[in-house]
């Protein structure tokens, strides 16, 4: 019964990084944009809900509200006035400037909060539980994984059911015959990025509810995301879920085995995947 309590929560935790990689995996799937800082931004947005709910005496869940359209619009401005100028063929600058980024955001972070770590104040739900057979889940990481799914299911409804993601897979397909189209891929990419960012705040308020957070942990969550977004296959909104479930499970069985060596099974499943399916799980088609 040990066993099957631990394949649940590895399960569990996985949603959590989905959450991570599903921003990442947006941006890619359009832009073909590795953003290095998306953890950084993950972070920030943890802690602009906490400034947010310090600030008004809201929930941490009421305060996410609030600083969702403030991350979109951070997103467009980001991808507006600085990303689109560095997009091309060359896949170094957008490299370089996405790194620059994320150095100026804990930097930023840590001269506004200093280097203590932090954490959303959810209140009594942090520590619920149900039963559901033999097994007791918390509320939070059941919440967690619930939202995880609805995210996935609504940037898929977006992309393959909107105008809007017509335009987005226009874009990704062909930016050249999408203009003559009248569709201006700068346009399309901001909002692509603003999507991004309004996902990882939905992500930063479950690692602030969840964990403490500070301004240095942004590249562990990167990290987390990049090897999700991998296992599933680039640009795959579903299988960015296959992938963080995936490395949820392994750090589950590897702490059961040895505490230690939770996060080393996680990149131990990643290299295992590549291994043997070396595009992802479910990589896209015309990848």
């Amino acid at each position: 019964m040990i066993w099957v309590d631990t394949l649940v929560q590895g399960l569990l935790l996985g949603g959590l990084y989905a959450l991570f990689a599903a921003g990442l995996s947006l941006v890619f799937g359009i832009m073909r944009l590795v953003n290095l800082a998306h953890g950084d931004l993950i972070v920030l947005g943890a802690y602009l809900i906490l400034l947010i709910g310090g600030a008004t005496g809201l929930s941490p869940f009421a305060a996410a509200l609030l600083a969702l359209p403030l991350m979109f619009a951070l997103g467009w401005l980001l991808q507006t006035a600085l990303l689109n100028r560095v997009l091309g063929d060359d896949i170094l600058p957008p490299l370089l400037v996405t790194f620059g980024l994320s150095v100026v955001i804990q930097n930023a972070l840590l001269m506004g909060f200093t280097a203590d770590s932090r954490k959303l104040p959810v209140g009594p739900i942090e520590a619920q539980s149900v039963a559901i057979g033999p097994v007791n889940l918390g509320v939070m990481p059941l919440i967690t994984f619930g939202s995880a799914i609805a995210v996935i299911v609504a940037l898929n409804w977006l992309f393959y059911r909107t105008a809007l993601g017509r335009a987005f897979r226009a874009t990704s397909d062909d930016p050249v015959t999408a203009q003559l189209m009248g569709i201006r891929p700068q346009n399309v990419f901001a909002m692509a990025t603003g999507i991004a960012l309004v996902v990882a705040t939905i992500a930063a308020l479950y690692l602030g509810a969840r964990s403490n957070f500070d301004p240095a942990i942004g590249p562990a969550r990167l990290l987390y995301a990049f090897e999700a977004v991998i296992i599933g296959g680039l640009g795959s909104l579903w299988g960015t879920l296959a992938g963080g479930l995936v490395i949820g499970l392994a750090q589950a069985l590897g702490a059961a085995l040895n505490p230690e060596w939770q996060i080393l099974a996680g990149h131990v499943a990643f290299v295992a995947v590549l291994l043997v399916r070396p595009r992802g799980l479910f990589p896209r088609a015309n990848d």
